[in-house]
């Protein structure tokens, strides 16, 4: 394992902000992990855990151990035409979805070219284009901090929400993910309801899991920044959800407004058409903007810290709290 003092953060997550740590574990094994946690106890300091650090906004320096998770390894046990893959942490999420088409196991190819690592994946429970990942998560092992134990947890004990899970709650600090096992197939079940993807497709009904995964990465491409061109947490903000009432209020108001009534009774909102209608899509304070091709992605453009981000995404909530009465979560964990 690599323990290294006093390094720079910039470069380790998609937004580069430029913060420091006062330590860097690069963490490849179980042994690795558990001396990592051993140095935060030794310095009395709480350990931060990351990925791909695409998910993050860092707002002042690490004071304790930043924890790199990069362990490797996919796995594929057969269950009649269900293929078991159990996948390490650290496995980049997008070569993860490329490797399992090519050896044709099926499930994932709507969640192509999400960054980040596949730990990060069942935090979100990541969704894209009609599918989240809760619709192929079968289990998620990692050590937990309280027991002293490694742990496996099914589907149904994740919690699985919108872009929620027990491990951004009751698990929260508490539950290192070490390795996720996705059910996936070797018959193709497509899912092609997805307004945009169906547009994509030249035959959306007799599309091929590998025609869904091009025509993902094409409309990704086209409407997402690539964070290595333009530094990005992808999107910033949640949908928000709001009550039947409110949603009629709003439709009666601005007749366009996109909205998904829930099973729940609860109505989903487009966050990106209110920051849009809004208009704050495109615009640039100093450092900090929206970028102009979507409204919910904040870029960083100049090397701008942490605090600064919040600034401007607390404006954004503000100005949409005022012009809809609608409150805006960030999406990204801030420290």
């Amino acid at each position: 394992m690599s323990i290294t003092p006093n390094v720079t953060l910039q470069g380790m997550t998609t937004l580069d902000v430029p913060v420091k740590a006062a330590y860097v574990a690069e963490v490849s094994s179980l042994d690795d992990l558990k001396q990592a946690l051993l140095l935060s106890q030794k310095i009395n300091k709480p350990p931060i855990v990351i990925g791909g650090g695409s998910n993050v906004v860092f707002t002042k320096d690490v004071d304790g151990v930043l924890i790199r998770i990069l362990l490797r390894g996919i796995s594929c046990t057969s269950q009649g035409d269900d293929r078991l893959i159990e996948v390490a942490a650290g496995e980049n999420w997008h070569d993860l979805v490329c490797h399992c088409l090519a050896q044709g196991w099926y499930g994932l190819e709507n969640l192509i070219s999400i960054p980040g690592s596949v730990g990060a994946a069942p935090i979100q429970n990541i969704g894209a284009y009609g599918i989240e990942l809760a619709s192929v998560l079968e289990s998620v092992t990692g050590w937990d901090c309280e027991q002293q134990a490694v742990t496996t947890l099914s589907a149904g004990e994740c919690h699985l929400g919108y872009r929620d899970s027990i491990f951004k709650n009751e698990l929260r600090d508490r539950f290192i993910i070490t390795s996720v096992t996705l059910r996936l197939s070797v018959k193709a079940i497509t899912e092609v309801s997805y307004p945009a993807l169906r547009a994509e497709l030249l035959n959306p009904d007799c599309a091929t899991p590998d025609q869904i995964a091009q025509a993902v990465a094409a409309i990704r491409a086209a409407k997402l920044p690539d964070y290595r061109d333009a530094p990005n947490a992808g999107s910033f903000f949640k949908n928000p959800f709001v009550s039947a009432a409110k949603a009629k209020e709003l439709v009666n108001k601005y007749p366009n407004i996109a909205h998904w009534p829930t099973s729940g009774g609860a109505v989903k909102l487009a966050a990106a058409w209110l920051v849009d209608q809004a208009g704050w899509k495109g615009r640039r304070e100093g450092g900090v903007g929206i970028h102009p091709r979507q409204a919910i992605v904040l870029v960083n453009y100049g090397g701008v810290n942490g605090k600064e981000i919040i600034r401007f995404a607390g404006q954004i909530q503000a100005d949409i709290m005022n012009k809809y009465g609608v409150q805006l979560e960030i999406e990204p964990r801030v420290y």
